[in-house]
């Protein structure tokens, strides 16, 4: 799983913001969104190279005489994997700025995508694009919750994770078992952990914005990170809804 980045600085309450409409705080949330949604198209755009053009394909995943996915190449866990390292590295080697955030954030992004061109090796086109469109409809409507909602979701939040924490944990443990009844049960609950952080996510960025009181600086770098929270957040909701409705090919 690949919920990599909940820290981020610390926000204040939903009850201590003022609600009010606000500009800056309009202009914030457009810039994470606009990142979002770009990070989206280029992963989008690499996982269409990596599943289709042959060479590279070939590079990242077994594949059968007809086309179909068989399993990944060293490379392509490599990839799969690095994510983690990329983010890790990039928080802890590099003092955060909103350029070094921003090359952990794109960095991410792009090697997700790379990695993602198993999707269309094992499902179908269409079940893909409906599955995308489902992900974007439920997003757009779970983070207006986030940001419109006076409820304070920090508790809310705190469950989430640590459910997040037994998915991860009962996901590995499928690897070895292949179950299909628990996998099943791990996609539902997959779906609404997700479903819930794009919310809670939301929520904290609003928060956030209002706690760094127009530090420039820090709100470049939230911003940036935010992006990779909410990208993150639609990425794992869309591929649990795929693994739950998508159509094999």
């Amino acid at each position: 799983m690949s919920d990599f980045n909940r820290d981020y600085p610390r926000p204040a309450t939903a009850g201590a913001a003022d609600m009010a409409v606000d500009a800056g705080l309009r202009a914030f949330m457009l810039g994470v969104y606009n990142k979002v949604g770009l990070g989206l198209l280029i992963s989008a755009a690499l996982a269409y190279v990596t599943s289709s053009v042959a060479p590279v394909r070939d590079l990242l995943f077994q594949v059968s005489a007809d086309g179909r996915f068989v399993g990944m190449t060293l490379l392509g866990m490599i990839v799969a994997f690095s994510p983690i390292a990329v983010l890790l590295i990039g928080r802890l080697a590099f003092k955060q700025s909103p350029r070094s955030s921003g090359i952990v954030y794109w960095t991410v992004v792009a090697l997700f995508g790379a990695s993602l061109g198993d999707i269309a090796l094992i499902y179908q086109v269409n079940s893909i694009f409906m599955t995308f469109l489902i992900t974007a409809a439920a997003f757009g409507s779970l983070s207006l919750v986030g940001y419109t909602t006076k409820k304070d979701l920090t508790a809310f939040g705190s469950f989430l994770i640590v459910g997040l924490v037994g998915l991860i944990i009962a996901s590995v443990v499928n690897i070895f078992l292949a179950s299909s009844a628990l996998a099943f049960v791990v996609n539902i609950v997959g779906v609404l952990i997700f479903a819930g952080l794009i919310a809670f996510d939301t929520q904290r960025l609003k928060m956030t914005y209002y706690q760094l009181g127009g530090d420039q600086a820090a709100m470049g770098v939230a911003t940036n990170y935010g992006a990779l929270s909410l990208y993150l957040d639609f990425l794992n909701l869309f591929l649990f809804l795929l693994r739950l409705m998508g159509g094999r090919r």
